[in-house]
């Protein structure tokens, strides 16, 4: 049992399990009851997501002094109980259970689900390589 770590758009894989939508808004011009069927995700969970400001501030990073200041915020956003209860929940799950988070960017390097991937493997979640 683990988590992967997708983008949203791409048809699923066999084993993934539910994919948890980690993203700040749902995709455009799609019906609410069309998410799961056209691969994005099955449930929204926007806690995991960076905040609309931090999702704003990304949208120019080209860097990597940049990047890992973004990745420095979305950590410290991440560690607020809120975020944090959610993510301990996942990385309990993981252990018994099959899922996935993910984003809708291309390059996953420069993209949050890279550090929530970080940040899940640090709290003990088995996560698919």
């Amino acid at each position: 049992m683990a988590i992967r770590v997708v983008r949203f758009g791409t048809p699923k894989q066999r084993r993934e399990g539910v994919r948890l939508g980690t993203v700040r808004h749902p995709p455009r011009g799609v019906r609410k009851d069309r998410y799961a069927a056209e691969h994005y995700y099955d449930v929204w969970l926007p806690n995991l997501a960076p905040s609309a400001a931090l999702v704003r501030s990304a949208r120019t990073l080209t860097d990597p002094r940049q990047w890992r200041r973004f990745a420095s915020r979305y950590r410290a956003e991440m560690a607020r109980p809120e975020a944090s209860r959610v993510l301990d929940a996942l990385a309990a799950l993981s252990r018994d259970a099959d899922f996935s988070v993910g984003c809708y960017c291309e390059n996953e390097e420069r993209c949050h689900r890279s550090v929530l991937k970080e940040i899940l493997k640090e709290r003990g979640a088995t996560i698919v390589p």
